[in-house]
């Protein structure tokens, strides 16, 4: 759990805010974004430093809004991790641009910056260029996808060779 609250203090730096040169997606669905993604890679962080089988649930609130579960293994630990936030969005609900919260009304950057039409493969920004995912509906996309993520990631002035790849267990 420690480990997801850091997470969540790590945004709150950050304000809701989208790194310098990067925009969020036009014409996010997010009905379609419900669900159950994994985590493929991510930038290092201690947050979530030697988690393993890490995913993220979304599901739609009454108000518009999206509940959050983040749940992880830490190896080490032989435990599982899980930490539950909310999620809105930041202007227009057809920009993947969203804020999250893990403690009441402190909220951070959570920016959808690239997403296949089929809603199979997700690039996920941060606040700053120190915070990105690739996230996936399944634990192992076709490597042409995550390699076009990859390069987009980099396109976008991301550190793509400091990328943690996450397993994820059978």
């Amino acid at each position: 759990m420690r480990h997801f609250l850091l997470l969540a203090l790590v945004l709150l730096a950050g304000c809701a805010q989208v790194p310098d040169g990067v925009e969020p997606v036009a014409g996010f669905d997010a009905e379609r974004y419900l669900g159950r993604w994994y985590e493929i890679a991510r930038l290092d962080h201690r947050f979530e430093r030697g988690m393993d089988n890490v995913t993220a649930t979304y599901t739609a609130r009454d108000d518009g809004g999206i509940d959050v579960l983040n749940r992880g293994y830490l190896r080490g630990k032989g435990e599982w991790q899980e930490a539950r936030g909310r999620a809105k969005f930041v202007g227009a609900r057809d920009r993947g641009s969203l804020k999250v919260s893990f403690f009441g009304p402190f909220y951070g950057g959570y920016n959808v910056v690239d997403l296949d039409p089929g809603y199979q493969l997700s690039l996920v920004a941060g606040p700053s260029r120190k915070y990105l995912w690739i996230l996936a509906r399944q634990p192992n996309p076709p490597r042409d996808a995550v390699d076009r993520a990859v390069q987009r990631a980099r396109d976008l002035g991301f550190d793509t060779d400091a990328l943690i790849w996450v397993r994820h267990d059978p």
